[in-house]
Formats: C-alpha cells, structure tokens, sequence
C-alpha cells in the first residue's frame, strides 16, 4: 500500500495516463466502428438499440460486485488483466470475420462480455487516481485525463472513417486489440501502488458486506444520492443521441462514411476542449452552477442539433454537446474521490454507476423504438434536448443546487459516517 501522494501530477501519473491514452486511441475505432457495423447489417435503429443494451446490462448485473472487488484488489493487477481480456475480446471480431463466422449475435456477446471485464477496469482506474495525485490536484489530473483521451479519440474516427471505405469495417477493431495489449504494458512501468491504506485498520468480511457499506454511503450522502437519480433520469432520455448517432447523420445530415468519422472527432473535440477548462470553470463557479449549468445548455443546444439539416454547422453543435456533457461527468467524479475514502472508492464509483446507468438499457430501447414508431429521428432528437434542459432544472431545487455550501458545512469525520 502507498501513502498519500505529494502535491502535482507525478511521474507515475503520467506513466498511467500514456498507457491509457494508446488505449483511448484504440478504442475510439471500436467506438466508431461497432454501431456502424450494426447499421450496415440491419439498417435498423431497434439493432443499434439492442447493441446498447448488450453493452450496459453488465452494470446492472454485475456492477456493484465489480465495484467491491476493485476495493478488495491489487488495482494495478486487475487493470493489466482487464486490458488483457479486453484485447481478446475485441479481437476475436476482425478474426470471426476473416474465417467467415461473425455473427450478429457474437458482436452482442462481445459487447455484453467487454462491459463485464471493462466495469472492474473502470472501477480499479478511477479509484487508482487519488493515490496517484493529491486531492487539490484530482480536478485537474480528471481535466487532464478525460481532454488528452478524448483527444486520441479526435483522430481515431478521422482515421477510421477513411479507411472504412477501403477496408471491411470488422477489421478496424484490430487496431484496438493492440491497443489494449500495450496498455497493459504501460501500467506495467508505473512503479507505485494503485491502492492505498485506508487508515483504520477495517476489515470487511465478505463481498456483499462491502456492497452494502457502499450503498449506504451512497443512498445516505444527498450529494451523491441525488447525482446518481438525475444521471439515471438524463441517461435515460439521452442515451440514444449516441447509439442512434450513425442513423441520425445517415438519414437526416446524409453523412458518408468519412463525415461520420469527423462528426464522432467533433464530439471528442468537444472533450478535450471542456476537459482542458474544467479546473478553470470549477476554480470561478460553484460546483451546481458548473454541473448543472452545463446540462441546462447541452440540452438546449441538442434541440438546435436536432433541427438543424445543415452537415458543417452540426459539427460544432457536436462538439459542444459533447464537451458540456464531459465537464459535468469530471466535475462529479472529482467530487466522489475528494470526499470518500479511498477504501470505498471502488464500489462507490461503480454503484454510481449503476445507479446512473441503470436506465440506459430501457431508454435506448425505447428511443430505438420511437424512432421505428414515429418514422421522424428529428423529432425523437428535439425532445431528447427539451427533457435534457428540464431534468437538471428541476434538480437545481434539491441539495445539489447548494452543493458547495453543504460540503462547507459538513466535517471530514460527518462525510466518513454518512454509511453508519
């Protein structure tokens, strides 16, 4: 176990944060690639629904278990592993395809499968980060991270979309497959420890234990409490900008296949550019002004992106979408490792998880499905945007509309008993 890190970014962040980058870039071909074969295949927006599902229904499954493992594992150990899963995992497409047997159903298997392996990766690597940087420095290290993989994500589908013209889509996954293994090897030279002591000698005797504790803090802390109901009310509604993205640009923005690739750059683009301002906003605005302000305006844009015809003006609108989105997840995020102990990072982030994610599943089906009902994308898009505005307006009445003053107020030994 490691003590608490100095003040700044450490070489052994930085060691971290390049191995995840070359996977950041990786996977930014899967991203782009999967729903678009999907697409290809069925031309239907109930598939790309469908292959929404497959990829978060881990979290509802398996999510809270995975989150307690992390608290419980070697961190560093169980993210080399995971990578290692992961490059099989995608692999195993571009090779399916290269001897005549992908199936539609396998590129669901693998999704569903690389969520799996994926949540206890997610769970260990963003509960790793605090004994990585100081707690001053978890806004920026977050604003760091998330800007410089979203912008290995900017030419990933630039990339991507030009040579899915002239090789078959599967094959794009490889480049992931490799990814993933050099990343391992990345995590590999970063000397300290991903875990660190938690101070008060407390052992916890059973994995469901641990679940438990983890929700308590959780349901019993109202800043968490009610982060975690707004996402899974936003994710529900918007879920389906993203997987139902390719549909969208095909049928109303009639993109090709490159002009696919740069609308998911200008998302990513949008990342990086609201990563790199997050610590700024953050140091001038309240955490509920920053949060909540920038879902408000993502989902007023949305509307804008949704009626608007014209390819070149929705790029920006893209962009801006995306990077609002980011700058609330960074700031919530920098919240939950600020203010809850490291030993419950774990399962608290991936229980955050769930609990945001929960309804990504039955909002894309049903996004899938008003899509196919309706006939008119536009429209599913429009009011998309319009709930997208309301949910965190109405939020702004609850705790975390003063989210900064109850943080003030509350003392390091009242936010460790909020589980008693």
């Amino acid at each position: 176990m490691s003590s608490a890190p100095p003040s700044g970014l450490s070489r052994d962040f930085w060691k971290f944060f390049c191995g995840q980058l070359i996977s950041t870039f990786g996977s930014s071909f899967t991203q782009f690639a999967i729903p678009l074969l999907v697409y290809k295949l069925t031309n239907s927006s109930v598939n790309l629904a469908i292959s929404a599902v497959a990829d978060f229904l881990p979290y509802l499954l398996f999510g809270l278990v995975m989150g307690a493992w992390a608290d419980r594992a070697d961190r560093k150990r169980l993210m080399i592993g995971a990578d290692l899963i992961l490059a099989v995992l995608v692999g195993s497409i571009p090779v399916l395809y290269a001897v005549h047997h992908l199936s539609l159903l396998w590129i669901y298997a693998s999704g569903f499968l690389g969520t799996t392996t994926f949540i206890a990766f997610n769970s260990a690597e963003y509960a790793a980060l605090p004994s990585l940087v100081s707690s001053a420095d978890l806004v920026t290290a977050n604003g760091r991270i998330d800007a410089s993989y979203q912008a290995a994500s900017i030419l990933g589908p630039i990339i991507a979309g030009a040579l899915a013209g002239i090789i078959a889509i599967p094959n794009l996954l490889a480049v992931d497959a490799v990814s993933y293994v050099l990343a391992a090897a990345g995590l590999l030279l970063v000397r300290g420890s991903f875990n660190l002591e938690s101070g008060d000698g407390k052992s916890v005797a059973t994995i469901r234990q641990d679940i438990v504790e983890g929700l308590r803090y959780v349901i019993g802390h109202p800043i968490l409490r009610n982060i975690s109901l707004m996402m899974a009310m936003v994710n529900f509604v918007g879920a389906t900008l993203g997987y139902q993205l390719v549909l969208f640009a095909s049928r109303h923005l009639h993109a090709t296949k490159p002009e696919l690739g740069l609308l998911f750059s200008a998302n990513a683009a949008g990342f990086v550019v609201f990563g790199l301002l997050a610590g700024w906003f953050r140091r001038h605005w309240s955490f509920s002004v920053v949060a909540l302000g920038a879902l408000m305006v993502s989902g007023l844009l949305t509307v804008v992106f949704a009626v608007n015809p014209i390819y070149w003006l929705s790029l920006p609108l893209w962009a801006v979408i995306g990077g609002l989105g980011i700058m609330f997840n960074i700031n919530t995020r920098s919240l939950r490792q600020a203010i809850v102990p490291n030993h419950l990072l774990g399962r608290v982030m991936s229980i955050a998880g769930v609990l945001a994610w929960s309804a990504i599943p039955a909002g894309t089906l049903i996004g899938g499905f008003a899509i196919k009902l309706t006939g008119n994308v536009v429209l599913v898009y429009a009011a998309i945007g319009v709930l997208t505005f309301l949910i965190p307006l109405g939020f702004a009445f609850s705790p975390l509309g003063h989210a900064d003053r109850y943080l003030a107020e509350a003392s390091p030994s009242e936010l460790e008993s909020v589980e008693a």
